[in-house]
């Protein structure tokens, strides 16, 4: 069975598809949460509620090509809920350390998307570390394809003078 038949029968209400489809999606879903959360405990939670809101709303989704886009969506707004409550910390050089990533490229690139909005942050993320095609980002956010790109060009534009004011790094 591939990705769409089980995304089909999970939105149909399968609930060996929906735990399947999860297993599926578990890493990136991991990742996008480690992305924003910087801890290995708090993504972990973050995948349980995310598992939880899923299920709930399974049936909602209309496009069953586009389940992995909707979940990594809501895990990223779950992770922006939980960074304005307060109750994570945020992107630090410290963090990277943690991690292993003490390349200076990384701590600046981390440095400068914490510089955007939330909703820019998730247009990088998506378009950017999980490979979302233009068209899948237009339908998940009901806005029209040039839309997504005009942002997309400005947040890209905006991170290239942050860049700039440092003195370097034009080739992002």
């Amino acid at each position: 069975m591939d990705e769409k038949e089980i995304s089909e029968k999970a939105i149909r209400g399968d609930d060996e598809a929906f735990l399947a489809l999860m297993q599926l999606h578990k890493e990136a879903l991991l990742r996008t949460a480690f992305f924003f959360l910087k801890n290995e405990a708090d993504a972990l939670e973050a995948l349980q509620e995310v598992t939880y809101r899923a299920y709930k709303k399974i049936h909602t989704v209309r496009e069953p090509a586009y389940v992995k886009t909707w979940l990594i969506r809501i895990m990223m707004n779950y992770c922006q809920d939980q960074l304005k409550r307060g109750k994570r910390y945020v992107i630090t050089g410290e963090v990277d350390e943690a991690i292993g990533r003490k390349d200076e490229y990384r701590l600046e690139l981390t440095e400068a998307l914490a510089t955007l909005k939330p909703d820019e942050q998730q247009l990088i993320y998506l378009k950017y570390f999980q490979d979302v095609k233009i068209k899948e980002i237009a339908e998940l956010a009901s806005l029209p394809e040039g839309t997504v790109k005009s942002r997309l060009h400005n947040i890209l534009r905006s991170l290239r003078s942050h860049f700039g004011d440092k003195g370097g790094m034009d080739h992002v």
